[in-house]
């Protein structure tokens, strides 16, 4: 049977959690903070998601707030007993003055695999974001399964980014040609959004040997990275989050 399940998180000024849903796979857990940030880590409680399941976490983080979220563990996409796609869905909305650092460990497409995952996010004006996203492409010595990823964010109410990505055997031609991951098996992106991009932007600049950093029309700057594996990829969009966005 396949699987239904929303996990909720509601944040508000001075270090507040009125709400922590745990749903399913999800179970969220009020952790140390770091440094001035409220934490949260979601914690897997079952394998998922599977071939038809479909999950979904929101965050409402308030005017004020600050929150970091991360996970306990990567999250695999797995086949099913049926050959429905998975699809999961990641909610999120930022108010004035907010901050959120969404820091999930890596998602990983193993084989024979179908995953369709969106996130969603809804920022206030005066609001700051740091999102980290990291696919990688079939675990070890295995081909990846079909992973379909859309990022999509507005800043009051205009959109700021929105992009599309898919990788294997159900994706387009191409997506494993030079244009595109060049053979690589873990690529990702971390997106700043920052007011203060707004009067000093970041430059565009090449990082590491296969990413790049690069200012947003809007007070935002964008890394996209490929790489080898899960470690080096890691390591680059970690170096960038020490300069743009330390905790």
């Amino acid at each position: 049977m396949s699987l239904r399940s929303t996990a909720r998180i509601v944040a508000e000024a001075g270090g507040r959690l009125p709400l922590l849903e745990s749903h399913g796979p999800f179970a969220l857990r009020r952790t140390r903070a770091a440094g001035t940030h409220t934490r949260v880590t979601v914690v897997g409680a079952m394998s998922a998601p599977l071939g038809g399941d479909r999950l979904a976490i929101e965050a409402d983080v308030r005017d004020g707030a600050r929150l970091l979220v991360d996970s306990a563990a990567a999250t695999v996409a797995l086949p099913g007993r049926t050959a429905e796609p998975a699809a999961y869905d990641v909610r999120i909305s930022v108010g004035e003055g907010a901050v959120l650092h969404w820091l999930p460990e890596q998602l990983i497409s193993a084989a024979g695999s179908d995953l369709t995952m969106r996130t969603t996010v809804e920022l206030a004006a005066t609001a700051r974001l740091v999102l980290r996203e990291e696919q990688i492409l079939g675990r070890h010595g295995e081909e990846p399964g079909t992973l379909t990823t859309r990022l999509t964010v507005r800043l009051a109410g205009r959109p700021l980014l929105d992009q599309e990505l898919a990788y294997g055997p159900g994706a387009p031609g191409g997506w494993d040609g030079g244009a595109v991951l060049a053979g690589h098996r873990a690529t990702g992106q971390l997106l700043v959004v920052d007011p203060a991009f707004a009067v000093d932007p970041v430059r565009t600049r090449l990082l590491a040997d296969h990413a790049v950093l690069a200012p947003l029309a809007g007070p935002a700057a964008l890394v996209t990275a490929v790489a080898p594996d899960a470690l080096r990829l890691r390591r680059t969009l970690d170096d960038v989050l020490r300069a743009l966005a330390p905790l």
